[in-house]
């Protein structure tokens, strides 16, 4: 399957001076595997891989954070021979290793010359300790989501059907034959998600009760891992959050939803935790006067959003019958669909910094209202109102564009594509479209 974070990694192999590349993401993702096969395609049999976790007896090799003394070590004991320039040296599960994540630094001031990359799936557990010192300005981060919703259809479409999606302008008319087509595809993706060992396997056996197993299967890994993430860290109250959790997506967050008994100050280390592991992911409340939309921020009014739509799903005993037989759009009254647009905004956000996600709240006696998301283009906040249907009310939309002066509105929803005067309706199949479209937009002064 191709990964569109290939072409950041192509970016970075052609970088002068290249600083040292840290892969971050929670686990199962496919960072490993993306790493494989840039590996092989760009340096063929020219690279080593360390796996920390597998292979302890490398540790050793990063008592020195000298680089020199480092690959002369790693020569010595792999019976290799590393060359800058032309070998890729990979580290994963790095996070057993923190020494090496310290020598990272060493490699961009000493050895520039050699391609370093490192990954790790709890590696934020290690980099938020305390008494940890990051190299900051010496590393460069890629941080690596589940597949999006373009990457599903890349790899389960023809390239002649993704040539034509990728030619769609704000003007086009798409024939209802394709656009039903579209959303058929899109109801696969609620229902699979994006774990690229889901795709795989519904690529070879297109079985829906075999990968309901695999999917129940990634949870219990998840599960798993819980005690790795700290000695303070409640193991049962952890898995009676997590459990919880994808029930509990796209609503306004209280503690009190999650245990009743639990106090806030137990249950905030628990979300934490589960955000470090990239297990879940805050949307906060913002004001939206001004950029950046984190000056308006309200840490303590949040939603949230599960790692991955399909996941969600299993989590909720949604099997592929029941799914199958439904209005795709009328499942957990819209918050499946919310939860789509949230992972497609992160999905598509850049790779080289944390994706923070925004909606904006209007808690005021007889005028509340709520757009979904905030979306940013430029100078421009933008906002998104997401619909679980075709049609509905758009009375937040309208007051946000009259309040905050701005001149487009953004639905999501399973209508086709469409423009009257200033809202614009973008259906769920072409998310990722939307730098594009705003593009044009703004070229045409409508933004």
């Amino acid at each position: 399957m191709h990964r569109t974070a290939e072409i950041d990694l192509i970016d970075w192999l052609n970088e002068e001076p290249r600083m040292p590349l840290l892969i971050r993401g929670a686990r199962q993702v496919g960072k490993t595997t993306l790493i494989y096969h840039f590996a092989e395609k760009y340096f063929k049999d020219n690279w080593l891989e360390i796996n920390f976790e597998l292979e302890p007896k490398f540790k050793d090799c990063f008592n020195s954070l000298d680089p020199i003394d480092i690959i002369t070590a790693i020569n010595f004991i792999a019976q290799t021979k590393i060359t800058p320039n032309k070998t890729l040296l990979f580290l994963d599960e790095i996070q057993d290793c923190p020494q090496a994540i310290l020598a990272l630094r060493y490699f961009k001031e000493k050895m520039p010359q050699l391609h370093v990359i490192a990954a790790g799936s709890l590696l934020e557990f290690t980099l938020n300790k305390p008494d940890f010192r990051m190299p900051v300005g010496r590393v460069e981060s890629l941080y690596i989501k589940p597949l999006s919703f373009f990457e599903f259809l890349q790899a389960t479409e023809p390239v002649d059907n993704i040539d034509y999606l990728q030619q769609i302008n704000i003007d086009s008319n798409i024939p209802t034959a394709i656009h039903d087509k579209l959303m058929h595809s899109v109801q696969n993706y609620l229902l699979l998600g994006g774990m690229p060992a889901i795709i795989n396997r519904y690529l070879k056996t297109k079985d829906f009760i075999r990968i309901e197993k695999l999917q129940g299967s990634l949870l219990n890994n998840y599960r798993s891992d819980f005690g790795k993430y700290g000695e303070k860290i409640n193991l049962s109250l952890l898995q009676n959050v997590f459990n919880q959790l994808p029930g509990l997506v796209a609503q306004h967050f209280k503690y009190s939803r999650l245990d009743i008994e639990a106090k806030s100050r137990e249950l905030k280390p628990i979300l934490q935790a589960l955000y470090d592991a990239g297990l879940a992911y805050p949307v906060h409340a913002c004001h939206a006067s001004g950029l950046p939309l984190a000056v308006g921020k309200n840490d303590r009014k949040f939603k949230l959003l599960f790692i991955d739509i399909g996941l969600m799903q299993h989590s909720l005993g949604v099997s592929a019958d029941l799914f199958m037989s439904k209005d795709i759009m009328l499942i957990n009254q819209g918050q499946l669909v919310e939860q789509f647009v949230g992972q497609e905004l992160q999905a598509y956000a850049p790779r080289y910094e944390t994706c923070d996600l925004y909606y904006w709240d209007r808690d005021v006696m007889s005028a509340q209202a709520e757009i979904d998301y905030l979306y940013t283009y430029k100078q421009h906040i933008i906002p998104i109102e997401v619909k679980a249907g075709k049609s509905g009310r758009l009375k937040s939309l309208h007051l946000f564009l009259k309040e905050k002066n701005a001149r487009l509105g953004l639905k999501i929803s399973s209508a086709p594509l469409s423009r009257n005067d200033n809202l614009f309706s973008v259906p769920l199949y072409l998310l990722w479209k939307l730098p594009d479209f705003m593009q044009q937009l703004a070229a045409r002064d409508l933004l």
